[in-house]
């Protein structure tokens, strides 16, 4: 890995955008390519990929509003036309008029909300694990029920709870290091950042997905699903992913074995090889 690219990664700047202070983490020259993450992470749980894609990309990883060291406001709805608002103008801020882009997690919802509204903007698509479809599993009603109920949600979002979600997001256990788990933690010490954060996994609409699904054929970019199979928060990832294919025929999917939610921990070196690969046109 580079350890230059390393170094600057772990700098983080700050821009505004309606009022709100974004922070991101950026790495590397040439082409953008901009990584979205996922509840309840940040910009961090790209650390071990940035360094290789890095190498021939100017890398982009933004903490979105209500997470990492990016502002948690309590008086926005966390909404599909709020995210898409603070990419929009995170880009703007940047001067990047278009953009390779990489989602996983809410990320993905999020980036691709924003993507199928501006498809022209997008120069490749990457989507690891995630959910996109307004169907949802088993797994992602019961999450979302978990944020609304008094008690359990507070519990969903204090160390125990984030704690949790990673050891069964991450699969292998010695990729749960102090490390993974002081990046997730450290952002929620407070009361109104664990509130934030609730908020943000609960208050996407259903008509934004519906929105997703009705749009995302008509995306010509090309496209690469990279997911890992063993995903105990998202069990229905395969079928996502066999979904996604069909309507996006350009599509090439590669399935990571012994590889959980968070495969951005459990395979950074095979992830980055991958997105490597995909973002030089190969």
């Amino acid at each position: 890995m580079n350890a230059t690219a390393d170094s600057e990664f772990s700098v983080g700047s700050y821009t505004v955008v309606d009022g709100v202070r974004l922070h991101y983490r950026e790495s590397g020259q040439g082409e953008p390519v901009l990584l979205l993450h996922g509840w309840p992470t940040s910009s961090l749980l790209w650390r071990h990929v940035v360094p290789e894609i890095s190498s021939r990309r100017r890398v982009l990883a933004l903490d979105l509003p209500g997470f990492g060291f990016s502002d948690k406001p309590l008086d926005r709805s966390y909404s599909f036309r709020f995210y898409a608002r603070m990419i929009e103008g995170f880009l703007e801020n940047l001067g990047i008029e278009r953009t390779a882009l990489v989602v996983h997690d809410l990320g993905g919802p999020v980036g691709l909300y924003w993507a199928v509204n501006n498809a022209n903007r997008i120069s490749r698509l990457a989507i690891l694990n995630t959910l996109v479809y307004p169907e949802m599993s088993w797994a992602v009603k019961a999450f979302v029920l978990m944020l609304k109920l008094p008690f359990v949600r507070t519990w969903t979002v204090s160390p125990a709870g984030l704690r949790f979600a990673m050891q069964i997001g991450v699969l292998r256990s010695e990729r749960r290091t102090p490390e993974m788990y002081e990046a997730v933690l450290a952002p929620f010490v407070t009361g109104d950042a664990r509130e934030a954060l609730i908020k943000a996994g609960s208050e996407l609409s259903p008509k934004g997905f519906f929105l997703i699904a009705q749009r995302l054929k008509a995306l010509q970019m090309p496209v690469c699903i990279v997911y890992g199979k063993r995903d105990r928060i998202l069990p229905d990832i395969a079928r996502t992913a066999s979904r996604l294919q069909s309507d996006l025929p350009q599509a090439e999917v590669t399935a990571l074995e012994d590889c959980g939610h968070f495969l951005q921990e459990d395979a950074p070196e095979e992830l980055a090889r991958e997105l490597k690969r995909f973002l030089a046109g190969q």
